[in-house]
């Protein structure tokens, strides 16, 4: 089979005012950025808003392996396969981050057949919302330290500066830096933090705000530090919001792009879901439920990450609630969650693939503990045995599960007509939309975090640090306690240890610190040992991506 570039540069693609067409929106009414690609004013988005809302699917995931599972093909290839049935179908997904392009996850923009192109476009520098996020935030940073140079006027202590600067790129040397080495007129020494800018408050602004008016009030609601005095200071009387939400104007606009069978696509911000919300923009979303019958969205990483943030975050912000969830899974991946060494994992197992259904079968009661029909999509690879699947078909539907394997990646839109069908009963038989969240916004902010993990992850309790609860109370004496809970926490595993695979029980939660995120809207709370900026593997996908003298790209996948 041809590699994921191949595909995507052997495809013919439909110029970006065709597939425009086919949401009702006239060539006139984009800004192209060339031949395959748009940004959708906001304006043009507006004068749909009485527009009936289409169906909502959440695709989301069980705990992927560290080479992830195709959660993003799967929810393409849906949409492809919707198509194939006639359905107004479209998609609202997440942008890739330079840092797993180049790192150890490759590309974000689906794979195989069921791809969004132009993919090499899509993974690299796109339309430039990640630029234009890393500046912003780092134009705060430095309008920080230049009123510290400039004699500090609001009081600020230089030792309680909450705000990081960021960079669009795995970098670990940058997790802990000095800046204003040596003082004097190269500004005033302090220690300084690094994220990556898909962890960013500014990216996640950008996904939870709903207009420019509304992402320019949470710019100045951001607490960028504390003064001598122990008061929070915001970027607005820093005097920073409007030019902040100048770079932004463009980024704030959803991207179009199409699928490799034309499907229309929003691709529009790309926040991580195991350090920040994880999900795309509320702009996005809004306006593909404006412009299709059927929405297809993604949030991610596994459900105890991406789905519990979309739901208690996203939907609570957004007013919106889906009409099915998908939950992808893969023979391998429980598999590798009953234990089984990465090497062997796509040799038969069937008695691993039983043992791995207890990290799904937590996923799927999450599901129904937010009332929320579901379907396992069986995410089909070529070494899966007919076994195997029928195994993992038996186990779902005796969870009360639907289940459909799908092989989107080999076949596009036609490999996933039987997960579109199981789709389109569970929306149909969806007559209750009612929101269930896991916690209420006036319980304590400890009070949240212990739903969330004893509710979501299974935990027997949870343990926070000194360090952590001090800031908890401090928030809350501010005035912050009623915000929503955002749980930093690894990919990999239920728990706050990565290594605890399948469905740990009787373990407890760590909670070693939480950040204010005022702009966004939430308290971010970090466990185990999450980081904020990832590191490159020992061999980056980056060595074997390259370009030649035709301007063809190889090894991006």
């Amino acid at each position: 089979m041809l590699s994921d570039i191949e595909i995507a540069l052997s495809t013919k693609l439909d110029t970006i005012d065709v597939i425009a067409k086919k949401i009702g929106i006239s060539s006139d009414e984009l800004e192209p950025y060339g031949k395959y690609k748009a940004k959708l004013p906001l304006s043009e988005i507006n004068k749909r808003q009485d527009n009936p809302d289409g169906k909502l699917v959440l695709v989301t995931a069980m705990n992927p392996t560290p080479a992830g599972e195709g959660k993003t093909t799967v929810s393409i290839g849906l949409a492809q396969a919707l198509g194939k049935l006639d359905k107004k179908v479209m998609l609202a997904l997440r942008e890739p981050s330079l840092g797993p392009v180049f790192g150890v996850k490759g590309g974000a923009a689906g794979g195989g057949y069921s791809q969004l192109l132009p993919m090499e476009d899509i993974n690299l520098n796109f339309t430039g919302d990640l630029h234009a996020i890393t500046a912003a935030n780092n134009l705060l940073a430095a309008m920080i330290d230049n009123h510290l140079y400039q004699g500090n006027s609001l009081n600020i202590d230089k030792d309680r500066i909450l705000w990081k600067r960021c960079l669009d790129m795995n970098d670990r040397s940058l997790r802990t830096v000095t800046v204003g080495v040596g003082g004097g007129l190269s500004g005033v020494e302090r220690n300084e933090v690094f994220s990556i800018t898909a962890a960013s408050e500014i990216m996640a602004i950008l996904c939870l705000s709903t207009d420019p008016e509304d992402l320019k009030n949470r710019i100045k609601r951001i607490a960028i530090a504390y003064d001598m005095d122990g008061k929070l200071i915001t970027a607005d009387q820093l005097g920073a919001a409007g030019a902040m939400a100048t770079l932004l104007k463009d980024a704030i606009c959803p991207n179009l792009v199409q699928s490799i069978e034309h499907i229309p696509a929003f691709v529009h911000g790309g926040p991580f879901a195991n350090i920040s919300h994880g999900c795309n923009s509320i702009v996005a979303t809004k306006a593909g439920l404006k412009l299709s019958d059927i929405l297809i969205t993604e949030a991610g990483f596994g459900a105890d990450l991406g789905a519990e943030k979309f739901l208690d975050i996203k939907c609570r912000q957004a007013g919106i609630w889906p009409d099915a969830v998908v939950i992808v899974a893969t023979a391998r991946s429980l598999k590798h969650n009953a234990g089984v060494a990465k090497a062997d994992l796509n040799k038969p197992n069937v008695e691993a693939v039983k043992t791995g259904f207890a990290n799904l079968s937590k996923h799927i009661e999450n599901m129904r503990t937010f009332g929320i029909p579901c379907v396992v999509a069986a995410n089909r690879f070529i070494t899966d045995t007919d076994e195997e699947i029928e195994i993992m078909r038996a186990l779902c539907e005796e969870h009360g599960a639907k289940f459909a394997p799908c092989e989107i990646f080999a076949k596009g839109g036609e490999g996933g007509i039987e997960l579109a069908n199981a789709v389109l009963s569970q929306i149909e038989s969806n007559t209750n939309k009612t929101p269930h969240f896991i916690y209420d916004l006036d319980m304590k902010p400890e009070d949240k975090i212990n739903a969330i993990a004893t509710t979501i992850y299974g935990a027997k309790e949870v343990n926070i640090l000194p360090e952590a609860q001090s800031k908890i109370d401090e928030f809350t004496k501010a005035g912050y306690g009623k915000l929503p809970i955002c749980i930093a926490k690894t990919q990999y595993s239920l728990s706050d240890n990565a290594k605890a695979l399948g469905r740990p029980v009787n373990f407890t939660l760590t909670v070693r610190d939480v950040w204010l995120s005022a702009g966004a809207g939430y308290l971010v709370v970090l466990t185990g040992a999450i980081v904020t900026m990832p590191g490159l593997p020992p061999r980056p996908a980056a060595m074997d991506i390259d370009i030649d003298a035709n301007g063809t790209i190889s090894g991006l996948f």
